[in-house]
This record gives C-alpha cells, structure tokens and sequence, in this order.
C-alpha cells in the first residue's frame, strides 16, 4: 500500500466557542476536500462530550499533506484554533489497513 497519511485530530472547544469551532471545522472541510490529493476529510462530533469533535484526514502522500498545511485556508486554520480549542493531532500511517 502506498504511503498515505492521515491525520486524527482530537479537537475540545474551549469555553463558550462550540459554535465558532463547529464552523471553523466546516468551512475547512469544502476547501480540503478541494484539494488535489485530498481523499478524505471528514469532521465528527462526539456523542458522549458537548463540544468535543474529530478530524480524519486522508491524503495522497506526503507532499499532498504538505501542500494541505501550505493552503492559505490550513494557515488561517493554524492562526485560528489555539483560541477555539485545545487540539491533539496525530499524523499516523495506516498499518494493515485495506
């Protein structure tokens, strides 16, 4: 299988800023879906935690990640969601995935 990355991301709004991240996670989703070499990016709201959310990502290869985290869209992101949330993210390699 050939080297596709993919990004979890774990991401817990910050007080009082649900709503704001929700939208931040949407208008991301259109413009990296965009992307050439983007294969997925899906964004999940956790049933058991009131603003907590999920990010998977899927990409091409590496240098698709990379223009992903060079898009103007993805800088604005970056700017943005210290303010919103506390994040864990994870690149990670799938691993007898088919």
């Amino acid at each position: 299988m050939p080297n596709q990355p993919r990004v979890i991301a774990i991401l817990t709004a910050r007080p009082d800023k649900s709503v704001e991240l929700e939208a931040l996670l949407g208008s991301m989703r259109n413009a990296s879906r965009a992307e050439q070499g983007n294969l997925r990016y899906d964004f999940l709201r956790d049933r058991s935690t009131a603003g907590r959310f999920v990010l998977d990502e899927v990409y091409a290869d590496d240098a698709a990640l990379d223009n992903h985290r060079a898009s103007k869209h993805f800088q604005s992101y970056a700017a943005t969601i210290g303010d919103l949330a506390d994040r864990i993210a994870m690149v990670v390699d799938p691993v007898g995935v088919d």
